[in-house]
């Protein structure tokens, strides 16, 4: 029996922001950021159905410079982002920032569409897209993470092959624990998507392993170029 969940009505989603509504509440009592809890939840909501729309646009439009452009725009945002949240952000290192996600990510991306799912087109927005997506935001938070604890390491007095190792082993920390964790802790978001979806589970196994290996190395390559490229002296 297929038990494959299909829609969610709009009055049922909005229970899913009672957890959301309680951790506001929790950080204004505890006189934390609540205002930018805030900030972040009206964006999320705001952000994914914009997207929404937009991705009905692009595959039905079927381009491939719709596709190209579209993730010129997800690299610059990874960019503008990642050394945002880490509070280094200047031309150089968002040079930097890109040329790493751009190597790390769009080799990764490169791989896995055309190698292991061998798209028809090659640029078939409707898995392209959304795995480009996943690709270039765990390289973000790589890149971020690699270099918020990189320059604390230098601005510590670490030499630079310290800094960078320290850096590197710091950016990995969130996917290795999901490596470790995958099956037993937690059933990834593409895997429970396709489950709910009523894909047949070791179908949606192989479709996950292709994701955590893909996120693991575009993130450690993306992580471990940008650390390259910062070596001091590099790039003056």
């Amino acid at each position: 029996m297929n038990h494959s969940i299909e829609f969610i009505p709009i009055d049922r989603l909005a229970l899913a922001l009672l957890p959301v509504l309680a951790v506001v509440i929790l950080l204004f009592r505890w006189s934390l950021a609540y205002r930018q809890a805030i900030h972040a939840i009206i964006r999320m909501l705001a952000q994914l159905l914009l997207i929404g729309y937009f991705l009905v646009y692009i595959f039905r439009a079927e381009s491939a410079w719709i596709v190209v452009a579209v993730l010129l725009v997800m690299v610059v945002a990874a960019s503008w982002i990642a050394l945002g949240t880490a509070g280094r952000r200047d031309r150089r290192l968002l040079a930097k920032a890109a040329v790493s996600i751009i190597l790390g990510g769009g080799a990764t991306l490169f791989l896995i569409t055309q190698g292991v799912l061998g798209l028809e087109p090659w640029y078939a927005p409707s898995s392209f897209i959304p795995l480009a997506g996943m690709i270039f935001a765990n390289c973000m938070n790589g890149v971020s993470l690699a270099a918020e604890r990189f320059h604390v390491e230098l601005n510590k007095g670490s030499r630079y092959e310290e800094a960078r190792n320290c850096a590197l082993r710091a950016a990995l920390i969130p996917i290795t624990n999901s490596l470790f964790a995958v099956g037993l802790v937690s059933l990834p978001g593409m895997m429970t998507g396709q489950i709910l979806s009523g894909v047949d589970p070791l179908i949606a196994v192989r479709f996950q392993i292709m994701v955590m290996c893909m996120v693991y190395g575009s993130a450690g390559i993306a992580s471990a170029c940008f650390l390259t490229l910062s070596r001091p002296g590099a790039g003056q």
